[in-house]
């Protein structure tokens, strides 16, 4: 399954009352404090389809990080943002979020092996539940897509990049591996939730390219469901990243024909090629 979507994401109108929107709607900056910076994506989210941030600048001092999630809950309908996502939201009953960390909660089956590692079996590198061969195998450096049971992402926009620098070519290469902390600047996080039969499905979250397992399951979807991005702590501020489902965009089949033909983005300065398309090519 492949969503075909051609709505551009945007943040709710409604949001914490220390969340600061810029004038597109995509970028969402905490102004001061630690908290209320709870935001919501403004339209619900489709079966599958993936609502993509990227972490544009962090805070010191503080402890804690970005949260992501669901929540069935329409903006509209709350008499005031919660101040915190988790627990405020969350102990509410009908949204499901978690702080974005390497071992990432997944959801473990009862009767799992006690030989497999603390925490449960993460799924979503390559692996299935019953042992059968996965039809998808990971194989990160190669595949157009992230293939989560029967949905099918476009990879292109789903790993961070890093600034321009002298040392970016090693950089890049350790988002490709999520090989750097989750909530860097520049990583991408990504939430969306997969049908599970009739009138249910599983929360996943998207790390740098890489699913992290189910981290909530058997999510009634009679209603609509609305992504929970909490600018929490040490993170500042963030921006959406916009994916593209169906045909790829000229300005995108020119960008990867390019990268595949060079060592590095970086080396995109020395081809005879115009400026805005080696921007395009850097940056997006």
């Amino acid at each position: 399954m492949e969503p075909f979507s051609d709505q551009y994401m945007e943040f709710h109108p409604i949001h914490g009352t220390n969340v600061q929107l810029d004038h597109s709607g995509t970028q969402a900056t905490r102004v001061e404090s630690f908290a209320n910076g709870v935001c919501f994506s403004k339209h619900p989210l489709n079966p599958g389809e993936i609502f993509l941030i990227e972490i544009e600048d962090k805070e010191l001092g503080w402890c804690g990080h970005l949260r992501v999630g669901l929540t069935a809950r329409d903006p509209i309908s709350l008499e005031a943002v919660p101040e915190y996502s988790i627990p405020d939201l969350t102990d509410r009953g009908d949204s499901w979020v978690f702080a974005i960390t390497r071992n990432h909660n997944k959801v473990v089956e009862e009767g799992e092996g006690e030989d497999r590692e603390a925490g449960g079996h993460r799924l979503g590198r390559g692996e299935v539940e019953d042992g059968m061969n996965n039809p998808h195998p990971k194989t990160f450096f190669t595949d157009s897509h992230l293939y989560i049971e029967s949905v099918r992402i476009p990879r292109d926009k789903l790993v961070g990049r890093s600034r321009p620098g002298r040392f970016s070519h090693i950089l890049d290469d350790l988002y490709k591996t999520n090989a750097l902390p989750p909530t860097a600047r520049r990583s991408r996080i990504g939430v969306l939730y997969v049908p599970k039969g009739r009138d249910l499905a599983d929360m996943h979250i998207i790390i740098n390219g890489e699913d992290m397992g189910a981290s909530a399951k058997d999510i009634p979807t009679i209603q609509p469901l609305f992504a929970v991005v909490d600018v929490f702590a040490a993170t500042k501020c963030v921006r959406i990243v916009q994916v593209e489902y169906g045909f790829s965009s000229l300005q995108t089949l020119c960008r990867q024909a390019i990268q595949k033909h060079i060592v590095h983005r970086m080396a995109i300065d020395w081809l005879d090629l115009p400026e805005a398309l080696k921007h395009y090519c850097k940056y997006e």
